[in-house]
């Protein structure tokens, strides 16, 4: 009686394709390009630009018109696009905060998923 135990070809490869997604998911995850960095700065930055913009939009609903002065529809056009450049100035140049914890999250979120399964522009994987 033979007593060698062999093993299918095809389940020693699972067996190591197994092995190189563990210390591939242990290890680490590979380094984004400068670029990729960049626009994820870029986005959390442009949402809390959009959280400013709304937050003072809203302020500014609760502030009574100058009867005097103000009023019409020019001061409210160029009231809400000086609102807007005061809510991208302000996420440009640090804000509230808002923007550098997004980007940490979406840092963190974007370096755990592998390239092969990482949704492009367009949602499609990249297999």
């Amino acid at each position: 009686m033979n007593s060698e135990l062999t093993i299918a070809p095809t389940t020693l490869l699972q067996q190591q394709q197994v092995e190189q997604l563990g210390a591939k998911s242990r290890g680490g995850s590979e380094q984004l390009s400068d670029a990729k960095r960049k626009e994820l700065k870029k986005i959390s930055q442009d949402f809390e630009s959009l959280f400013v913009g709304m937050m003072l939009k809203s302020m500014r609903a609760t502030v009574p018109e100058n009867k005097l002065t103000g009023g019409g529809r020019a001061e409210e056009t160029f009231r809400s696009m000086l609102d807007q450049e005061y809510s991208t100035a302000a996420a440009q140049r640090g804000g509230i905060g808002i923007a550098t914890m997004v980007e940490k999250e979406l840092l963190k979120r974007y370096e755990g998923v592998p390239q092969a399964v990482r949704p492009t522009a367009t949602g499609e994987d990249n297999e």
